[in-house]
């Protein structure tokens, strides 16, 4: 597997991300908080994770909810899959949604997303009259129906 140095700056008392496991996508991040924060029912905040990484070019780094808490307490990242950019140098910030019924408590050094490093592609426009056929043709949302 192939691994890409980034560097980053800790300015929690939370350890680095870290993988679960050795097949791990995800790294878990957590809140660097100096008082825990109540999420109540349809709110969200952004939430302090201490952390600020130079990604190389060409790669971004996604972030993405717990599937624990998004099941058990419906708490997930609100602009999923939040980006950010190899030129962003300020504090990762995570912003957290409660899609619940209860109120939920974000404590410090609770992890409250996961981290994925992506490698991208740049766009570059071919302007076009037409473009080629297929069988789907234009069909959108719903066109093939439920059986």
């Amino acid at each position: 597997m192939e691994q890409v140095h980034v560097k980053i700056i800790n300015s929690s008392s939370n350890p680095l991300p870290e993988y679960s496991t050795g097949s791990s996508a995800g790294m878990d991040v957590r809140a660097s908080l100096s008082q825990p924060v109540v999420l109540n029912p349809g709110k969200r905040a952004l939430i302090p994770t201490g952390l600020r990484i130079e990604l190389p070019e060409g790669y971004e780094m996604q972030i993405r909810p717990r599937s624990g808490l998004a099941l058990k307490h419906g708490i997930s990242v609100l602009n999923s899959p939040g980006t950010i950019d190899a030129d962003y140098r300020g504090e990762i910030g995570i912003i957290l949604a409660n899609l619940g019924e209860e109120p939920f408590t974000v404590n410090p050094g609770d992890r409250i997303a996961q981290m994925v490093l992506s490698r991208y592609s740049s766009v570059k426009w071919d302007e076009s009259a037409s473009l080629s056929e297929t069988l789907r043709g234009d069909g959108g949302f719903g066109h093939t129906g439920k059986e």
